[in-house]
């Protein structure tokens, strides 16, 4: 009798057929990650945003005529008038320096535009709509 003997494995199309496969899914995947990174970096920004908007808001309730003078410094400024500690403001990608106070209302509502950190693009507004993102 005349057996075959038997390859197991797989073939060279086989395995280039898997590794296009991998490689197209690898290609949509990358751009859709790296808006998401992004997007969690500028969640930080919105969160050290609405912290200042807070202590602005606090700060107004005691000092209504001295809160007026805040509107178009940056929060780097007046990070100690408003409570904060050196460095309390200052995250992994956004620093004090990155918010503006670009206005505030005859309630106390601030309205604070983030600029973009060097690695990051757009800009950003909290005000009375909420957090607004531009890229």
């Amino acid at each position: 009798m005349n057996k075959k003997r038997e390859r197991r494995g797989f073939t060279l199309i086989e395995l280039m057929v898997v590794i296009l496969i991998v490689g197209i899914l690898a290609a949509v995947a990358v751009p859709i990650l790296r808006g998401r990174i992004e997007q969690a970096k500028w969640s930080e920004g919105a969160a050290t945003a609405g912290a200042a908007k807070t202590a602005i808001r606090a700060y107004y309730a005691e000092n209504p005529t001295a809160c007026a003078a805040m509107a178009g410094a940056t929060v780097a400024t007046h990070e100690v008038t408003l409570g904060f500690s050196a460095g309390d403001l200052t995250g992994r990608y956004f620093t004090s320096a990155n918010f503006t106070i670009t206005s505030i209302d005859g309630n106390g509502n601030a309205v604070i535009t983030v600029a973009a950190p060097g690695g990051l693009t757009g800009s950003a507004v909290l005000g009375a709509s909420g957090w607004v993102y531009t890229p």
